[in-house]
């Protein structure tokens, strides 16, 4: 196993669990909320503290409705209400803290912050790191390798490769077939009707990938999976679905990223006063922050 380790943190995910948390408190100086930024401020310096990573990027989603997914299929994610103006706000400090700490913040208009990180996976497996991903998505288990593990903070667990299995009933790089077949609700990709997790797994345990599946569906009838023959008739009609919703699934590992391995830098003093002042940091938090930053 590589000594290096790269942390990668879904930052979207606990923006959003401490909007949704915090008590609605805490104002900046022209009275606007500020409770999602003092919530992942705590969880950001939490994790700095107790994992002192030297590789980290934090990232951000920016593809809210401009993602090379929606091209494909204009429906993706369109169930969720878009962000109110407090909280869009709000990402944008929570940014300005990463980068004021000297951490790379990653973002991009046509790649999601999963294929941001997928992509920075990628490329830190090339050059000898192991990578921590930081968040309890399960969608970003398909990019766990040798090595890496997930790591979900709020629950303190972590698992690797091998975990996957045990928690999905389907091995990492199954997973985008996986979500393919049974479909997401928090993304809005239907599934192909019928196939609950169950069925997908026995399929997947069979066959090994959705394209075997495709190419074998007259087998499926024979197997021990109760309604396999409906099964059979609803992949036939849903084949060209079923290679949609991969290509939604499947994590892009091509988005474009900074040059570097996201060594942590230094922190800026004048940065972080300026967003200390305006959002209202505590003493504490101010000294927090200037530790995590080395100044």
């Amino acid at each position: 196993m590589s000594s290096r380790t790269l942390h990668l943190v879904d930052a979207s995910l606990y923006v959003f669990r401490a909007w949704h948390s915090m008590p609605d408190e805490f104002h900046d100086a022209d009275g606007w909320p500020t409770n999602a930024v003092h919530g992942f401020a705590r969880f950001l310096l939490d994790l700095l503290e107790r994992e002192h990573p030297q590789h980290i990027a934090i990232a951000f989603d920016e593809a809210l409705d401009s993602c090379f997914r929606n091209a494909l299929y204009p429906a993706y994610k369109a169930n969720r209400d878009p962000a109110p103006a407090e909280l869009r706000r709000q990402f944008a400090w929570c940014k300005a803290l990463c980068q004021g700490l000297g951490l790379t913040t990653l973002a991009h208009t046509d790649f999601e912050a999963d294929d941001l990180i997928g992509s920075a996976v990628h490329r830190a497996r090339s050059q000898g790191f192991r990578s921590v991903i930081v968040s309890a998505d399960k969608d970003l288990s398909q990019l766990l390798g040798d090595g890496d593990e997930q790591y979900d903070y709020a629950k303190r667990e972590r698992w690797g490769a091998a975990g996957v299995k045990a928690r999905h009933g389907v091995h990492a790089q199954q997973m985008a077939d996986y979500l393919a077949l049974t479909g997401d609700a928090v993304d809005n990709i239907p599934g192909v009707t019928g196939i609950g997790p169950k069925s997908a797994a026995v399929l997947l345990a069979h066959f090994g990938n959705l394209d075997a599946l495709l190419a074998r569906i007259d087998e499926i009838p024979f197997l021990r999976l109760r309604g396999a023959a409906g099964l059979a008739l609803r992949l036939r009609e849903q084949r060209e679905h079923a290679l949609l919703w991969r290509q939604l699934t499947t994590i892009a590992l091509h988005a474009p990223l900074p040059e570097g391995d996201f060594a942590r830098g230094s922190g800026d003093a004048e940065e972080l006063d300026a967003l200390a002042d305006w959002v209202k940091f505590g003493p504490m938090t101010r000294k927090r922050l200037y530790e995590a930053a080395s100044l």
